[in-house]
Order: structure tokens, then sequence, then C-alpha cells
């Protein structure tokens, strides 16, 4: 974090964080913040941060033992990258891959929906999707697609959860590629209500982590 602007109450709100950091300080009216900012913003602070460096996929892979990692295909609505990335935070997670087209996760919409997930959640950008879930494969992972596919196999029958999974979702509108589903190892559905035919994506992997990430030994 490099700089903050923000309203008076917010400043001394932030009180003990702010004096733990080098950051610069800038107080303002709340009508200065929300020029600043664009439009009327109601939070009252708003910081400027340095984008740290691509850790890369092996850095999330290679680690041996017990892996949960979640992985996006062309997941674009930065609410909804942002929501994965606070179930991630929430079910203990160890990383989020994210395929060509996904938002930035460290876009603003997409960071404050994470509630501070996109921060302390390891992520890796994975420029060849096939070449990447190869390489998934090669370092003992199953993967297991999410699908609304009625022929998938419910998530309450999968049983114990791999030890080393990860847990792959597609984009909003089109689901995972044929090419993604057929390089996954079991292919899993959430039942839902006749007629319903999808869950948000966000939805999906808080409900699929809660089962995943927490089962086994």
């Amino acid at each position: 974090m490099r700089s903050v602007l923000g309203t008076a109450a917010a400043v001394a709100s932030l009180g003990d964080a702010l004096e733990s950091s080098a950051a610069r300080v800038y107080v303002a009216r709340p009508e200065t913040v929300a020029r600043v900012v664009g439009f009327p913003f109601h939070r009252g602070c708003l910081a400027a941060g340095e984008r740290p460096a691509e850790i890369g996929l092996d850095a999330l892979a290679r680690p041996r033992g017990r892996r949960v990692l979640v992985a996006l295909e062309c997941v674009t609505n930065p609410d909804n990258v942002g929501g994965v990335f606070r179930n991630a935070m929430a079910f203990g997670a160890d990383g989020v891959l994210l395929g060509p087209g996904c938002a930035d996760p460290l876009y603003r919409r997409a960071l404050r929906v994470s509630m501070g997930g996109a921060l302390v959640t390891p992520a890796a950008t994975v420029p060849d999707w096939a070449e990447g879930l190869a390489g998934l494969r090669a370092a003992d992972f199953t993967i297991v697609a999410l699908t609304p596919d009625p022929a998938a196999v419910d998530l309450t029958a999968l049983g114990a959860a791999p030890e080393r999974l990860v847990l792959l979702l597609g984009s909003e509108g089109e689901g995972l590629s044929a090419a993604s589903r057929a390089a996954t190892d079991v292919q899993v559905r959430i039942a839902m209500a006749p007629g319903v035919d999808s869950l948000n994506v966000a939805t999906a992997a808080g409900i699929a982590l809660h089962r995943l990430a927490r089962a086994g030994p």
C-alpha cells in the first residue's frame, strides 16, 4: 500500500492499521473524495497499492501434501471473480488459477467484493490453459469440474475429497469449454430445484468448497 485517501471519520476508524503502515495518508472532505473517485463514494476511504509480482502456476502446484486450488476459465465478471476469492479465503483454499479472459482480481470492484480475499489468497495467471491443466494432473492433482449437466455426479455423492484437488469452474454464459471438460477427472453437479438451470459461479464455488475443502482426513 502506497497511499490512502479518506474522510476524517474513515481515517480515524483505521487508526491502528494505518499507524503500522508506511503509506502516506491524505484526509479530505467527503465531496472531495467523491470527485477524486468519480462517483458518490460511501465507504470514505480509498487506497493505492503496488501490484505484486506474478507467482506463476508452479508456485501453487509444487508444494506437496494436501492442496486445494480453484481454477477459473473465462470468468469475466469482476463481481464473480471477487466472490470466488472471498469463498476461497473463507474455506481455506491454497490459491486461485485464472485462465485467459478472466477479470482482474485486483480490479477495484473485484477487490471490494472479495472482502480482501484477493489480497491474501495466492493467485496465478495461466496463459496456456490446456498446458496448465495438463501440468496440474502431472503434479498429482485431481481436477473436479463443476457443471449443471444432469449426467454429472451429485456433489454430495462424491465421497472423500482428493488430497490434491483442483475445483474447475467455467464462464458465466457458456460454462466450461469442451476441451476443459475432457481434461477433468470427474464432473460434479450441485442438485437444484426443477426448472433451475444453473447457479451463479461464485455461489457454486462456495457450496463446492464448503463440501470439498473441509472433507477428507
